[in-house]
C-alpha cells in the first residue's frame, strides 16, 4: 500500500470519479468495471498512468507509485484466475465474514445506531462557525472516531464498532489505533502542552488589551519570557480559541482629501524607498486629528522611516502652523545623516514657505507624496493607526492627559514593542544595531 495519505479535499475530488467505489484518507477501492477496463486498455498498449489520466484520475493526487502498483496488481490477478481474479473478494465490514444473515432485531439496532452516529455528525457540523463549516464539508477521521465513541458508549454496542467505522469510510484499525492507552497518553500529554501555551498566549493577548496580534506575541514571549512558539503554532491557538486582535475600522471617507495646493511643491524624492542601513536619512512627518471629549486635538510627529524610531512630535489644540515647525526644531541636528531628507504629504502645512525655509536652515532635503496618496507616506499612516489602537483617549479629560498618554505610549513604541520586519528588535534596539554594523564593517570608520 502507498505511504501516501489523501487530504479531505482529495477524498471528495476522488470520490466524484464513477470509477471509485471507495477512498478514505489511506486507501481507494476501484470499481470491478475499471478493473476490467484498465486490463482491455493495457492489452492495448497503453500504459498504467494512461489509462488512469484517459478516465479523469488526477495522477498528482494518487501518486505514480499506487498507480503502478495497482495496475501491476490487477494484470498479476488476471494472468492467474482472469476475469473472476479483479473482483473485490473483500466482504462489506472488516473482520470474519457472516455466515447468516443478519435478524429484523439486529437490523433495528444497526438501523438505530446509524441514525444516532449521524445525528451526532449534524449536531457537531453545526458548533462549527459558518467559515469553517464551508471548507470543512466532512468530518476528519480523528472526529469521526470521537462520535463512534459516544455512540457505542451511549448505547452499549461494543459489536457494532466495525459496522459504524464501515457506513462513515473509516478504518476499523485507525478507530482501535486512535483509542489505545499510547495514543489516549500522546493526546493528553500534547492539550496540556496546548494549555499551557494557550496560557502563556492569552496573558501577553489580555495584557496589551487585545490589541495585538500573532506575530508581536511571539516576539514579545521570545524577548521578554525566554518562550520560543512556532508563529503558525501560536496563530492556529488564536483562531481556535478565538482570540482575535482588535482591527481598526477603516476611516468614513474612501479617499484622502486632496491637498489644497494645486502643484507639487517638491518631487517624490523619497519613492517608498522606505528601507536601507543609513539611520536618520530619511525622516517621515505628517499629522493625525485625535477627539477627545467632543474636542480635537491635532499630533504632529517625525518617524526614522528606517528604524521607525520617533524622533521628535508635538500635540496642540489647534492647527496652526507653529506646533509643525516646533516638532521639526525637536529634531536633535546631531544624529540626523548629512544626506537626509524629509518627507510629507501636501498638506498646507508642509507647502508653507515658513515650513521650506526652516527644513532648508536644518540642512535637509524636501520630498512630498504624490497628490491624495497616502501609501507615499504608509509607515507614518500605520504608526498613528497602532497609536490610536492603543491609547483609550476617552479615559482623558484634560489636554495635558492626553499628551502624557502620548508621551507614555511614544516611549514604549520606541524601546519596547518589537518590530517583526526588523529582525523581531524595538526601534532603538534596531538603530543600535545598524549603528554597531555600520561601526564595525566600515573600515573608514575604524
Amino acid at each position: 500500500m502507498s505511504k501516501k495519505l489523501f487530504t479531505n479535499e482529495q477524498i471528495i475530488v476522488l470520490s466524484n470519479n464513477p470509477y471509485v467505489k471507495n477512498v478514505s484518507s489511506k486507501g481507494i477501492t476501484y470499481t470491478n468495471e475499471f478493473k476490467n477496463i484498465f486490463i482491455s486498455d493495457n492489452n492495448k498498449g497503453l500504459s498504467s498512468s494512461e489509462i488512469f489520466e484517459k478516465y479523469d484520475f488526477d495522477i498528482e493526487i494518487l501518486g505514480v507509485d499506487r498507480v503502478y502498483s495497482s495496475g501491476k496488481r490487477w494484470k498479476k490477478a488476471f494472468m492467474q484466475n482472469g476475469v473472476l481474479g479483479l473482483e473485490d473478494s473483500r466482504v462489506g465490514n472488516s473482520g470474519r465474514p457472516r455466515t447468516k444473515d443478519l435478524t429484523p432485531e439486529e437490523k433495528i439496532v444497526r438501523l438505530e445506531a446509524k441514525i444516532a452516529l449521524q445525528e451526532k455528525q449534524i449536531k457537531l457540523l453545526k458548533k462549527l462557525a459558518r467559515k469553517e463549516r464551508i471548507v470543512k464539508r466532512i468530518l476528519i477521521p480523528s472526529e469521526i472516531y470521537e462520535l463512534i465513541k459516544v455512540v457505542i458508549d451511549e448505547n452499549n454496542l461494543d459489536n457494532l464498532v466495525s459496522f459504524l467505522c464501515n457506513e462513515t469510510g473509516v478504518s476499523r484499525s485507525g478507530y482501535y489505533r486512535y483509542w489505545s492507552y499510547k495514543a489516549i497518553i500522546s493526546r493528553s500529554n500534547r492539550q496540556a502542552t496546548e494549555q499551557e501555551r494557550l496560557n502563556n498566549i492569552t496573558d501577553v493577548f489580555h495584557a496589551h488589551k487585545n490589541k495585538i496580534g500573532s506575530k508581536q506575541i511571539k516576539m514579545i514571549l521570545e524577548n521578554d519570557f525566554d518562550l520560543t512558539y512556532n508563529l503558525k503554532s501560536i496563530k492556529r491557538i488564536m483562531r481556535k480559541y478565538g482570540l482575535e486582535c482588535i482591527i481598526r475600522k477603516a476611516r468614513p471617507y474612501a479617499k484622502q482629501l486632496k491637498a489644497t495646493k494645486e502643484h507639487r511643491t517638491h518631487d517624490n524624492i523619497l519613492a517608498r524607498q522606505f528601507k536601507h542601513n543609513d539611520v536618520n536619512k530619511t525622516l517621515l512627518t505628517d499629522i493625525t486629528y485625535i477627539r477627545n471629549n467632543g474636542k480635537f486635538m491635532y499630533l504632529s510627529v517625525v518617524l526614522d522611516s528606517n528604524t521607525s524610531e520617533v524622533l521628535a512630535h508635538q500635540l496642540s489644540p489647534n492647527l496652526k502652523i507653529g506646533f509643525v515647525l516646533d516638532t521639526i526644531k525637536g529634531i536633535d541636528s546631531s544624529i540626523i545623516h548629512p544626506e537626509a531628507l524629509i518627507h510629507s504629504d501636501q498638506g498646507t502645512h508642509y507647502t508653507s514657505p515658513k515650513y521650506s525655509k526652516l527644513v532648508k536652515k536644518l540642512g535637509l532635503r524636501q520630498s512630498m507624496s504624490r497628490r491624495g496618496n497616502c501609501w507615499d507616506n504608509a509607515p507614518m499612516e500605520s504608526f498613528f493607526g497602532h497609536l490610536k489602537d492603543n491609547i483609550e483617549f476617552s479615559e482623558c479629560k484634560r489636554f495635558d492627559e492626553v499628551a502624557s498618554k502620548i508621551d507614555e505610549y511614544i516611549n514604549y513604541y520606541n524601546n519596547e514593542r518589537y518590530q517583526w520586519d526588523r529582525k523581531k528588535m524595538t526601534p532603538v534596539q534596531y538603530r543600535d544595531h545598524l549603528n554597531s554594523y555600520k561601526f564595525f564593517y566600515n573600515p573608514s570608520l575604524t
